[in-house]
């Protein structure tokens, strides 16, 4: 038999992070409808999973993920003070999936061009490679795509 809960709020029974699993569902339409980079790469996955957690943690429209990952928002800050109001409620399965997210994208680390000259408007210089956070780059992709799209 199965559990009557299909998101984690009733009885007892398996908890399924409905709302990480559509938010991740749209960030790879996003991401792949885009074609800025190669599905399963490195840099795919950050944009992936930069753009899932501001879906997740935002619960609005495409506008507001536009602003939040523009690049003077300070997307890294955002991500901490949501999941730490969130950690005031209940344990729940989409929260504990979006916390090993970011800690992940905050661990790892992908070598990528350079984009601090995005902030002088002076371009970026594609053969000037630094390592970046994987979220850095998640956030500038996941931008991108929503451009794109």
């Amino acid at each position: 038999m199965l559990p009557e809960s299909t998101n984690g709020t009733g009885g007892g029974g398996l908890a399924v992070p409905m709302d990480w699993l559509c938010a991740e569902y749209a960030a790879d339409d996003v991401m792949r409808t885009s074609g800025l980079v190669e599905p399963g790469s490195l840099e795919f996955r950050a944009g992936l999973r930069t753009l899932a957690l501001t879906i997740l943690l935002s619960g609005a429209g495409t506008a507001d993920w536009l602003r939040l990952t523009a690049h003077d928002h300070p997307w890294s800050a955002w991500v901490d003070a949501r999941l730490e109001t969130a950690a005031a409620g209940p344990p729940d399965a989409d929260l504990a999936l979006a916390r090993d997210t970011w800690r992940r994208l905050r661990a790892t680390e992908l070598r990528a061009a350079d984009l601090a000259g995005l902030a002088g408007l002076a371009g970026v210089d594609e053969s000037r490679q630094v390592w970046l956070p994987a979220w850095r780059l998640g956030v500038a992709l996941g931008h991108l795509a929503l451009h794109l799209c």
